[in-house]
């Protein structure tokens, strides 16, 4: 490749070239989630640890991190298939290092969002967290003037492909072409990696650097699919009428994101089916709210993040309004093993469709502002919440003490959008209730110190239960309708602090139409639905083995027991008055608590029998 660059074999090799060409002040940027280099970063980070005259300074987001088992029970679950769940992932070493303590003081690291939960707690992590729209990272990190950025890559013949994250690199590189930033760029070929074409491929000038050595490639990192629950595919049917054919879609990651992709599909192939679901269902369902048809036209997606769910809905033709020739915009992607066969295996005349783009265009609408407008009809941007006040603010990514439990991301930009487009809408998706130590609390709360979204951007919120149509309602309005789609079990206590603190009036009530908001109910309109194969806990397949996913409703149940004696002491004694079944045999033979060594081994099989006989249940 004439003029393209330097290629070693040796990861060594070019981190002392970086350190030669920085002089050892090196500031590096690297990108988010899955297209971190992380062959050549681990080599910098061994220089530096071993000369501490290199001054390592890391500006990142998302770091991923195969989990580490806090427990027996979760140490016996996954680490014989740690691989196959989350793929054979170089770990990163500056943040095993940062985890125990023993990163030196000449290596900082700082990043924009955290993998969510895994940092809680940890002070370095906390403490070098920079609060940002996602949008708004590209400046706050120009600002820092990086001079290296590492990046993996994808390879077809001599071309280079930015692959799975063009969001924030193609506008780096755009700015150095420019004169207007200068930094050395070392690319690490990834052969899984998908090879993205258009706005993700590089020029030959933008590599300096190339590592191309088969004995350090690695698997890509693997996000194993979550469960999707009766709660969540609740939560997928509400969203699912909110979205017009002809319109404009985005949707996050995680279980909700699937049960949205799965209403959608569902509503497209068996419109007879979506009208009995709703024809049964207990809680109102707004007739304002009513788009439950096929999809004729089709959407146009333009989204943050490109998850599985979005390709399901492309190939299934309801992801086909096209503009600029793309009927898919999105600005990286992070997702399963099969998600990236998916990609990799896609024909051309496929994969043309999809158009991996800076984040500072899905996101935001500056810079050719008519063309978005025009081309974001109707938009939807769907996203989830850990907790919403009864005002509607939005808490996102932090703990009332301020732990980031991950990060504001584009979540703030979508809202943005929704209000700054006519027709457009944010959707919150949250579930209402949380279980921890045997406890169960809301997550519609009346007040919370930290709102990742103010209350004065509140838009529409769903939970299992229905919808609240904040937007332009009075604060009254708002407050009852959050309560309507509250758990019964608190609405009450809602009810009474909006009086005391003067927001109600003192004869209002919970709607009767809404004060059976309770988990049997839900149980009881869509556990038939269930058993007939129409939705599914993996609507798009799973990583996991039949036993394993019979224990991972066991091991959940186990989780939110956890620190509640008596609870715990319950499902002990259900275990051990269970009769033998099959499942448990196997569920206990695949966690190696079949023959229990020790009497703690024979607790907690015990323990795990009755979780198992619970969830059967």
């Amino acid at each position: 490749m004439a003029n393209g660059p330097t290629i070693l074999a040796d990861a060594d090799a070019i981190a002392r070239r970086i350190v030669d060409h920085t002089g050892g002040e090196i500031r590096l940027a690297l990108p988010l989630g899955l297209g971190k280099a992380n062959t050549i970063v681990n080599a910098l980070t061994a220089l530096a640890c071993n000369d501490r005259s290199i001054r390592l300074e890391i500006f990142t987001a998302l770091t991923l991190e195969r989990p580490i088992p806090v427990s027996d029970l979760q140490a016996r679950f996954l680490n014989p298939a740690m691989d196959r769940l989350f793929g054979a992932y170089t770990a990163l070493d500056y943040a095993s290092q940062l985890r125990d303590g023993t990163l030196p003081d000449n290596i900082s690291v700082h990043e924009f969002f955290l993998q969510a939960g895994n940092w809680l707690g940890n002070g370095a992590a906390q403490q070098g967290y920079i609060a940002a729209n996602y949008t708004h990272a590209l400046n706050f990190l120009m600002d820092r003037n990086p001079n290296v950025i590492t990046q993996l890559l994808a390879r077809r013949q001599d071309r280079f492909s930015l692959s799975c994250n063009t969001d924030i690199t193609v506008d780096l590189l755009r700015a150095r072409r420019a004169g207007d930033q200068d930094f050395l760029m070392a690319g690490e070929i990834n052969p899984e990696l998908p090879f993205m074409a258009g706005p993700a491929e590089l020029v030959e000038q933008d590599l300096d650097l190339l590592l191309d050595d088969p004995d350090t490639q690695f698997e890509l990192f693997s996000a194993p699919k979550r469960p999707v629950t009766l709660s969540d595919h609740a939560i997928g049917l509400h969203a699912s009428r909110l979205v017009r054919d002809g319109g404009s879609l985005q949707i996050g990651i995680g279980a909700i994101s699937d049960a949205v992709a799965s209403a959608l599909l569902l509503r497209h192939r068996r419109p007879e089916t979506i009208r009995k679901i709703w024809a049964t269902t207990p809680f109102p369902a707004s007739q304002r709210f009513a788009e439950t048809g096929p999809f004729c036209t089709g959407l146009y997606a333009v989204t943050e993040m490109l998850v599985q769910g979005i390709l399901e809905l492309l190939l299934a033709d309801i992801v086909k309004r096209e503009v600029d020739g793309a009927a898919i915009h999105a600005g990286f992607f992070l997702d399963c093993r099969d998600f990236y066969r998916s990609l990799r295996e896609m024909p051309d005349s496929v994969s043309a469709r999809i158009a991996m783009m800076p984040v500072s265009f899905t996101n935001q609408l500056y810079g050719d502002e008519a063309a978005k407008r025009a081309a974001r009809t109707d938009a939807r941007f769907v996203n989830a919440a850990m907790k919403a006040t009864a005002l509607g603010g939005i808490v996102s990514d932090v703990t009332r003490s301020g732990q980031i439990v991950s990060g504001v991301g584009g979540q703030f930009n979508f809202v943005d959008q929704a209000f700054a487009l006519e027709g457009a809408h944010s959707i919150i998706t949250l579930s209402s209730t949380r279980t921890s130590k045997g406890r169960v609390t809301s997550n519609i709360v009346w007040d919370h110190p930290h709102e990742t979204i103010p209350r004065h951007l509140r838009d529409i919120i769903i939970t299992e239960y229905g919808i609240a149509n904040l937007r332009g309602r009075s604060d009254a309005e708002a407050i009852l309708a959050m309560i309507s789609i509250a758990d019964s079990r608190f609405q009450q206590d809602l009810l009474e602090r909006a009086k005391a603190a003067g927001k109600l009036p003192a004869s209002a009530a919970v709607p009767e139409r809404h004060r059976a908001n309770t988990p049997r109910r839900l149980t009881a309109w869509l556990q038939p639905f269930a058993d007939e194969g129409t939705i599914s806990t993996f609507p798009f397949g799973t990583d996991f083995t039949k036993v394993e996913q019979d224990l991972l409703h066991a091991l959940s149940i186990l989780k939110e027991a956890n620190g509640a004696p008596g609870r715990m002491a319950a499902l002990l004694w259900k275990g051990a008055t269970a009769g033998r079944n099959d499942t448990a045999a196997a569920c206990t033979e695949r966690m190696r608590l079949n023959h229990p060594r020790t009497a703690k081994d024979a607790i907690s099989a015990l323990i795990l029998k009755g979780a198992l006989a619970e969830a059967g249940d």
